[in-house]
């Protein structure tokens, strides 16, 4: 197993418990502000965990609704809140796997397209089948070696 696939895997299991996470909606006030208002914090006290002024504090709250703040910043208001920040990535197509078979597949498909074109220009046009063949050839290489121009 090459490392990579190693590294794929371990991920996948990391992503797999965040995936849970995707359906949750984040407070329109942000995360901050409602543990803080649910705590029964006021900000002030917010501001004194941090040892910044109360102004401070409430300018971390506006930038988490406005979506400009930090990691540093909401890892520092977890913990003032007495809470764990939770921080990940989930793939868009489900799995570390799905998102690579999808890249291979499409860069198989240009790359066969380019190479068919070129054979029908020389009348020795290719069969859909045998097009179709190539491509899922051609993904499967992809997928095993893992090019760096899959991702360009």
């Amino acid at each position: 197993m090459k490392t990579s696939k190693l590294q794929i895997t371990q991920l996948e299991s990391k992503m797999k418990v965040l995936k849970l996470a995707t359906n949750v909606a984040s407070p329109s006030a942000g995360w901050i502000k409602a543990i803080r208002s649910a705590l029964g914090m006021s900000l002030q006290q917010f501001a004194n965990r941090l040892s910044i002024s109360r102004q401070s504090a409430s300018e971390i709250e506006q930038r988490e609704k406005d979506g400009s703040i930090t990691i540093k910043s909401l890892r520092e208001s977890a913990g003032a809140l007495d809470m764990t920040l939770v921080y990940g990535f989930v793939a868009n197509d489900g799995s570390l796997d799905a998102l690579i078979e999808r890249k291979a597949r499409e860069l198989a498909k240009k790359i066969v397209a380019r190479t068919s074109n070129t054979m029908k220009l020389e009348n020795q046009e290719n069969s859909p089948e045998r097009i179709k063949k190539a491509i899922e050839e051609r993904t499967e290489l992809l997928q095993r070696e893992m090019p760096k121009i899959l991702w360009d």
